[in-house]
């Protein structure tokens, strides 16, 4: 790999590979580590972020950033004669919204981020060419709330029609090492390129001490992992919607995919359980598995209206579904006329508002004004992700709740006690924020 011109900007040279990937569409690109020199590495340090986790080797950002020039040249090194040895990831478990289960992170040495997210720049530039629009998640320009906004233009548009919600199990602990080759073949053919990406897959996990290599598996959390992640389910499911599923259909269908997250929208009930009947074989193809619970085929039409069942016309119950943290229903407008809403979902508020009651229980002794300044925070960063058209009420709701339980530490946090009437004298001088902004789909 030859240094590339550092004259040259990085927005410069990675519109360069972008327009190599649009002009050769299709086609294995060969040539494409020579890109990551040490200015590309001083870009992808500048975009890692700083205050993760420590890796295996507890080296911190600041303390990487201390030698940067050194370190990097010293990566740079290693990238290009091949002698770079990916380090174990350190595994830790968080809690899934249901409280019930843990979600393993996969946690990279700093170091490991950085050349990472290098790589991860020229595979952006890369499959952004290839990607379609019904994919959202880990992509630039691209988010939670555009896929959700789509969905539901989508539902209103058919009156509701028939879900499929879409739920693979475990999906970043089964994705085949393999399989992931061969779809990367088809497009990267870059030694350089594919062999740092190996080792990344197969540098092993360390957890409680021990060391493991599993046979499966991207770490969720890994900076490239999103990327690799998102390269499968192209191949697994959103080009085999597009160019197999949608023609061979009676009506319109849909396909939003947020990450591993996705619901499908049919017009006609036939449809949906013909995709239906296909789907875990689709998946299994790949080694991957649908969870039998989770993924499930739903009536949503429109309250009221009459479909085809069992050779009747008869009226279907709409069902709701969860997709990115909401309920997708029904519900009246304020011209009493039925639309497609959404509402923050149980397990979401539940968790969202479990995290401050203990958030306020630790921290009760704190100065009043920092319990504030913390909670408003909270609350600001709750309205800017659940802030949408018909979910005021959960929103306010929520509020209510938060208050209550400042009140309930803040009573407990001396023998004296705090009063309601004190505890409405203090939120004069000391407010909660009100979810004033709604953000429409």
């Amino acid at each position: 790999m030859e240094e590339t011109s550092s004259l040259v900007p990085i927005s410069t040279r990675l519109e360069r590979i972008a327009g190599l990937a649009r002009q050769l569409r299709g086609q294995p690109l060969t040539t494409l580590a020579h890109h990551i020199d040490l200015e590309w590495l001083r870009e992808a340090h500048r975009r890692t972020r700083k205050d993760g986790a420590k890796g295996v080797d507890g080296q911190s950002a600041g303390e990487y950033a201390a030698h940067l020039e050194d370190n990097l040249r010293s990566l740079l090194e290693r990238t290009k004669a091949g002698t770079y040895r990916a380090p174990p990831v350190r595994r830790v478990h968080i809690p899934k919204a249901s409280g019930l289960e843990t979600r393993p992170i996969g946690i990279p040495t700093f170091e490991d981020k950085v050349l990472q997210r290098a790589v991860a720049m020229v595979l952006e530039a890369v499959y952004e060419q290839e990607f379609l629009d019904c994919s959202y998640g880990f992509r630039p320009g691209r988010s939670a709330h555009q896929a959700l906004d789509v969905l539901h233009r989508e539902a209103t548009m058919m009156a509701g029609g028939w879900v499929i919600e879409i739920d693979i199990r475990k999906y970043f602990d089964s994705i085949d090492h393999e399989r992931l080759r061969e779809v990367l073949r088809r497009r990267i053919r870059d030694g350089a390129i594919l062999r740092l990406i190996g080792k990344w897959l197969n540098a092993g996990v360390l957890e409680d001490g021990n060391l493991k290599y599993p046979a499966a598996g991207s770490p969720q959390g890994g900076v490239v992992s999103p990327v690799l992640a998102n390269i499968l389910l192209h191949e697994v499911l959103d080009t085999w919607f597009a160019r197999e599923v949608r023609p061979r259909l009676r009506g319109r269908a849909h396909l939003v995919r947020y990450a591993d997250d996705a619901v499908m929208l049919f017009e006609y009930e036939e449809d949906a359980r013909r995709v239906m009947a296909v789907l875990p074989k689709r998946f299994d193809k790949y080694g991957l598995t649908l969870h039998p619970d989770k993924t499930r085929l739903l009536p949503f039409q429109k309250p009221g209206r009459r479909v085809r069942a069992h050779d009747k016309d008869m009226p279907v119950k709409p069902a709701t579904f969860d997709f990115l943290g909401f309920t997708i229903h029904w519900g009246k407008s304020l011209a009493g006329r039925w639309a497609v809403k959404t509402r923050t979902a149980s397990d979401r508020f539940r968790r969202a508002l479990r995290g401050i009651s203990q958030w306020c229980k630790a921290y009760r002794h704190e100065p009043l004004e920092r319990q504030q300044h913390v909670l408003n925070l909270k609350l600001r960063g709750h309205y800017g992700y659940y802030g949408r058209t018909g979910n005021r009420a959960r929103l306010w709701t929520l509020l209510h709740w938060v208050t209550k339980a400042w009140w309930r530490w803040l009573h407990r946090r001396s023998q004296r006690g705090l009063s309601w009437a004190a505890m409405t004298r203090l939120l004069k001088r000391y407010p909660l924020l009100k979810p004033t902004a709604v953000r429409f789909a």
